[in-house]
């Protein structure tokens, strides 16, 4: 054969065509397109610009999930999935076989050992502690006083002036340093001091954190050895992670010795001063801080954003949490208001609008697992031991099977019932804050200060988004906006 090849060299570029011919008409529509050698990795270079939108479509063209087959000895590849059976069955009823998996440590190695790269007993150990913290009533409390006092001091004078001044404001910068202070106090009890009416302030510590969450998606969609030569090279995105993660590390450090100086005596009930009194050494209450503020910071402040930009594009959803809120506090006069997060329960209309949001945008467009034994999933499709499967909530939002066909709108009473009271959807279904026993424990905080924050603006402010200003999804883990959200404030009445 080898000789024949030789001989006709035609014959071996005809066998070269009909390769190339037959990887670019077998591959179904909106399918990546394997190639020899390369795998399916130059489908995802083309697209890495629009990986959500992408990640739609293909699960959409493969019955919601799909089987990615990277570069030969790239280790790249894996399921990927947005099947409800498939994430109820992974998450919930074989949790124990799907673990985050080594690949997950190394990727997200920033994080160190705590709890979102956790598994088996040191996992167990963190939620714990996590939770008997986030459940205290004096916590709880604390949450919601610090949100409220924080929308009331920052948020609502630096909309104010921007109303009076008829200026644009960028809601997703607004909400991320709110969210970023509001989390510091939550987790370091301290207040930064992030979002000002007199500026903003560049904070080291919150850009290093932003360019970590970047860094680690390239990491996602790179061959291990690309981006880990990367890293030994210290260039590009490995380089700008390298910079994020020294002064992310100098400023937990400086943060933790200044309170054991002061014995772990706090006047607030944060999670340091908690963790510190019960004698945790630097390395945890490093890793401790550094998770919980990606996950306090980043995925509410992301969060509030696309809920505040649906409501702008939708302006009869904005008029109905106006009517409910008018209905509950009476007409706005005079002063700006701002609201106890207890005197926002039962509040149907507003939540159902979060959740809505939420369910379009969900800060985290994608959970990763590892599958320690071989076994077939729910949707028929195989998976081997050793397989990382990848879900996508950012496509189940988006998928007919799930959600109907109305799926792509923006429509809050989907998540009412008959009788006027919230609908509950399963977490298999509904992702946005995990499902199973990893459920996020944050997730009432998480609506705390979101109706907090939703509350206060609608009632005092109409919201319209500047015309002609793009808002698209950045790259990156969380789902933030590439190029912010600018929008106009009127204070109404």
């Amino acid at each position: 054969m080898l000789g024949l090849l030789k001989a006709y060299p035609e014959l071996l570029l005809a066998l070269a065509c009909a390769l190339l011919l037959r990887c670019c008409l077998g591959a179904r529509r909106d399918l990546p397109i394997y190639w020899p050698v390369l795998g399916m990795l130059p489908n995802v270079l083309r697209n890495l610009r629009r990986i959500h939108y992408w990640s739609v479509d293909i699960l959409r063209a493969s019955a919601l999930t799909f089987t990615f087959k990277g570069p030969i000895f790239s280790d790249m590849d894996f399921v990927a999935t947005c099947d409800p059976a498939n994430v109820n069955h992974i998450f919930t009823s074989s949790f124990a076989n799907y673990p985050k998996g080594p690949e997950f440590g190394e990727i997200f190695d920033v994080l160190g050992n705590g709890i979102f790269n956790a598994d088996d007993d040191s996992w167990a150990s963190q939620r714990r502690s996590a939770h008997e913290l986030f459940t205290h009533a004096g916590f709880r409390s604390f949450v919601a006083e610090t949100s409220k006092r924080k929308v009331e001091g920052a948020l609502l004078p630096l909309l104010a002036r921007a109303a009076e001044r008829a200026e644009a404001v960028d809601l997703h910068d607004a909400f991320l340093r709110l969210t970023f202070d509001t989390t510091c106090a939550f987790v370091l009890g301290v207040d930064p001091g992030c979002l000002s009416i007199d500026g903003r302030p560049v904070v080291p510590f919150a850009k290093a954190i932003d360019d970590v969450e970047e860094a680690l998606l390239m990491r996602h969609v790179l061959p291990k050895w690309w981006w880990k030569l990367m890293r030994w090279l210290n260039i590009a995105h490995e380089n700008k992670l390298a910079r994020a993660r020294e002064t992310v590390d100098a400023y937990i450090a400086r943060t933790v010795s200044e309170r054991r100086r002061s014995d772990g005596v706090n006047a607030s009930p944060d999670m340091l001063s908690s963790y510190v009194e019960k004698g945790c050494d630097d390395g945890f209450l490093r890793d401790s801080v550094l998770n919980f503020m990606i996950a306090g910071r980043d995925t509410t402040g992301a969060g509030l954003a696309w809920f505040f930009w649906l409501v702008a594009k939708n302006p009869a959803v904005g008029a109905k949490i106006f009517e409910e809120l008018e209905a509950r506090f009476g007409v706005s006069e005079g002063a700006m208001k701002v609201f106890d997060a207890e005197s926002l329960r039962g509040l149907v209309y507003l939540h159902a609008s979060l959740c809505e949001a939420l369910r379009l945008y969900p800060p985290v467009p994608f959970e990763h697992k590892w599958a320690v034994k071989g076994e077939v999933l729910p949707s028929g499709v195989r998976v081997e031991a050793g397989t990382k499967i990848l879900f996508s909530t950012y496509a189940m939002g988006r998928m007919e099977e799930v959600w109907g066909k109305d799926c792509a709108e923006f429509k809050p009473e989907r998540w009412i019932t008959g009788r006027g009271t919230v609908k509950y959807e399963p977490a298999y279904k509904f992702l946005a804050f995990n499902a199973g026993p990893r459920t996020c424990l944050g997730k009432d905080m998480a609506f705390t200060q979101m109706k907090t924050v939703a509350a206060a603006m609608i009632y005092n402010f109409e919201v319209e988004a500047v015309a002609g200003h793009i808002v698209e999804p950045k790259m990156s883990i969380i789902l933030h906006m590439k190029n912010g959200f600018l929008a106009k404030v009127r204070r109404r009445g």
